[in-house]
């Protein structure tokens, strides 16, 4: 196999983990004994343990549970990036190194930068829907990465190239929305409802047709 194809393999699996360990571990794991993917590199099937498993579902359940009280959830976020993108550099690094010694270097720079963009954007969308008074977002945030995880998780092992470039597509949509929901919460924290409001208007200069 090509150490790009075992490279890109990797950074798929930082690239869930950035979103969430846990369920990254669980999934793989999964997936593995379900025979969804073909066995992984020996560096990372460890995780196809049922102790593993068992034990990566119900963190994540707890996560789950955790993540739907507002304001718990945004705190919750924001101490996991001390977490994610070193958790997400050792699992990239345990996916090439019995593979390709000398990938783990690139596997951990790249993807632990990778796991942090994954995480800052996730962590300013999160911001965002916590900020509803109410469960039912921040629910619907759960399962839309849960099923991002499932999905990237399972297809890089199938269409490694594929699944990083849509995987990164997302990112960058992701990015760009987030930068968009801060500027707007940072007029309407200044008090500027007109500025945050009439941002998407096109102007009309008088005397001229619409």
């Amino acid at each position: 196999m090509s150490p790009f194809v075992d490279l890109a393999q990797a950074l798929g699996v930082a690239y869930a983990a950035g979103i969430n360990v846990p369920a990254t571990i669980a999934i793989l794991g999964l997936a593995e004994r379900q025979g969804w993917i073909a066995h992984l590199p020996a560096g990372l099937d460890v995780v196809a343990n049922p102790w593993i498993i068992g034990l990566a579902a119900a963190i994540y359940a707890i996560e789950f549970i955790v993540t739907l009280v507002p304001g718990v959830a945004s705190i919750w976020e924001t101490i996991q990036i001390f977490v994610r993108p070193v958790a997400a550099a050792v699992l990239a690094a345990a996916a090439v190194y019995h593979l390709d010694p000398k990938l783990t270097v690139p596997a951990v720079l790249l993807g632990g930068g990778l796991a942090a963009t994954t995480h800052g954007a996730k962590l300013g969308l999160r911001y965002a829907v916590d900020a509803s008074p109410e469960p039912f977002t921040n629910a619907i945030a759960n399962i839309a990465e849960l099923g991002t995880i499932a999905s990237v998780g399972i297809a890089v092992w199938h269409h490694p190239y594929l699944t990083l470039s849509l995987a990164m597509a997302l990112l960058v949509v992701l990015i760009l929305v987030v930068r968009r929901i801060v500027r707007t919460l940072r007029r309407l924290l200044a008090g500027d409802w007109y500025g945050a409001a009439a941002k998407d208007v096109v102007p009309v200069t008088p005397g001229k047709p619409l």
